[in-house]
């Protein structure tokens, strides 16, 4: 990590961009959002029926990696970053009254209203939490599956995340993400700007860098692939885009 890039003003911006997100999902933003956005990444229809369609207005991901965990009825879930709650809402399904879900995020009025949408559903093994990817407030091996959904890239210190997500695992656990990279690494007029890592842009670590910040605390990566679905809708995101290969990939990781 730069240390020129001012990280106050990174967690200060990209709470402000999601705080907007929560409160109104219908305006501009630089990335696409609700339930077009879901099913074009491969979220089924049917399933985003059957959770609160406030959820999916402010579903603001990356990709789509359900198919890639694999989750199981009775299994604990962690997903990382969880806005107004769309991905811990589809995991629940998945999991069963026997498994648990728990959304983390540092967003006060995302997390306002996801637990107000769980409320309203009356979904009892779902709960959302207070905190930072970097310092996750769980015990050590808690967890069968930790996802996130187009957050880690938001991230300065990404070997911490990959270490807590590796702690709070249990194993053989596993971890799906969906996440933005690049594929030539960026200058540090980029890197090091804390409007462009709001934007998804600055924070996207080229792809074999964050191949092996995953595999550093002992993960192996079972399985990746690109979601050339996804787009970026500002022209400087565009421009990122091009120039250095930024992209949405999503992938599955085990816990030796």
């Amino acid at each position: 990590m730069s240390h020129s890039l001012d990280t106050r003003k990174l967690e200060q911006e990209v709470k402000a961009v999601y705080s907007d997100v929560a409160r109104t999902p219908d305006e501009e933003f630089h990335f696409e959002m609700g339930r077009p956005l879901a099913e074009r990444l491969g979220y089924p229809p049917d399933e985003l029926d059957e959770i609160p369609e406030a959820a999916v207005d402010s579903f603001a991901g990356v990709g789509y990696h359900f198919d890639l965990a694999d989750l199981q009825v009775g299994e604990d879930l962690l997903d990382l970053g969880s806005g107004s709650g769309m991905d811990a809402f589809v995991a629940a399904m998945h999991v069963g009254d026997s498994g648990s879900v728990i959304g983390l995020d540092m967003t006060d009025e995302q997390l306002a209203k996801a637990r107000a949408l769980r409320d309203d559903a009356g979904l009892e093994n779902v709960r959302f939490e207070q905190g930072y990817v970097e310092r996750l407030p769980f015990a050590d091996e808690s967890f069968d599956v930790v996802v996130s959904n187009g957050v880690i890239n938001l991230s300065a210190e990404k070997d911490r995340v990959f270490e807590e997500i590796h702690r709070v695992l249990r194993p053989g656990g596993r971890l799906a993400v969906s996440d933005i990279i690049s594929e030539s690494r960026m200058p540090a007029s980029i890197k090091e700007n804390a409007d462009l890592w709001a934007a998804c842009i600055g924070g996207a670590e080229q792809i074999d860098d964050y191949a092996s910040l995953l595999e550093l605390p002992g993960f192996e990566m079972t399985a990746s692939r690109d979601n050339p679905q996804y787009e970026f809708t500002s022209e400087r995101a565009q421009g990122a885009c091009q120039r250095y290969g930024v992209k949405s990939i999503s992938l599955v990781a085990r816990k030796e």
